[in-house]
């Protein structure tokens, strides 16, 4: 059970763990209170790995973030070694209206407790579920970080979320399972394809425990605070943007092997397109 243990650490998670729904939500929020959404790697040109001895090692034990497939990678192993029942599902991410139906490039999971079942995932950057909502279509849903709604169609369903505007889709997703070449294909995919979002903007995303939580695009830092306005900042130089990274996103960058110096982040900050 070391993973386990280290797992909890990484999280600040000091209680009972059972296959239940109170241990669930709180392992959903601890995780993404801790491990920030990041995808610094991609940008790094380095190998997105996802076998869970190379998942520990990032984001467990060097401290660093990651994207989907990582973060829900762990999330999962997690679970199924405390006994609950996971079901690995694959999404298509409509967040930017795409004119044509775009490809399975999310991981997701559903989970099931006794007769019900809940929709969770701690890997969608600033619009993540922060605790795991019950499969129910048409139901709005409060979490601590905002209300989402399942919908149904005569082929999926969809994740949407509610701003000021209104309605917002995330994805959309059925249930068929996923398999782990499934995800190999598609990390591979959205690390190495030359239009792919996450080759051309830096992007982190972490929540915090009083519903409020810190997204950064490029050098655009948003912080957002429970019942308040967002605010945003320009940071003025690729070192103000790797302290806000290192001090009030708590990632590490120290790592021999998951690190980041601050002279390689700026080689990389200088190729990508303006936020």
């Amino acid at each position: 059970m070391a993973f386990i243990d280290e797992y909890f650490t990484r999280l600040g998670f000091n209680g009972e763990a059972r296959a239940d729904l109170a241990t669930l939500k709180q392992l959903h929020l601890l995780h993404t209170c801790h491990i920030p959404f990041e995808n610094l790697d991609v940008l790094l040109e380095r190998p997105i790995l996802l076998d869970d001895v190379h998942l520990f090692e990032k984001l467990v034990i060097a401290r660093r973030g990651g994207y989907c497939y990582e973060q829900n990678g762990v999330f999962t192993r997690a679970l199924r070694a405390l006994g609950f029942t996971v079901q690995d599902l694959g999404a298509r991410v409509v967040i930017a209206n795409p004119p044509e139906m775009p490809p399975r490039t999310h991981r997701l999971s559903l989970i099931t407790l006794a007769d019900q079942q809940w929709l969770a995932d701690v890997g969608f950057g600033g619009q993540t579920l922060s605790t795991p909502i019950v499969f129910t279509p048409d139901t709005v849903q409060h979490t601590p970080h905002g209300s989402y709604r399942l919908t149904e169609s005569e082929e999926d369903y969809c994740l949407e979320t509610l701003h000021d505007e209104g309605w917002q889709a995330l994805y959309r997703f059925d249930l068929a399972h996923q398999y782990p070449a499934d995800y190999l294909m598609a990390n591979h995919f959205v690390s190495r394809w030359p239009d792919s979002h996450f080759r051309h903007h830096l992007l982190l995303a972490k929540m915090r425990p009083d519903g409020g939580k810190i997204t950064l695009v490029n050098r655009r830092v948003t912080r957002h605070a429970p019942g308040l306005p967002a605010v945003t900042e320009q940071l003025a130089s690729d070192d103000a943007l790797y302290d806000c990274m290192v001090e009030e996103c708590a990632l590490s960058l120290t790592h021999p092997v998951h690190g980041v110096s601050r002279e390689a982040f700026r080689v990389m900050m200088a190729r990508l397109e303006p936020a």
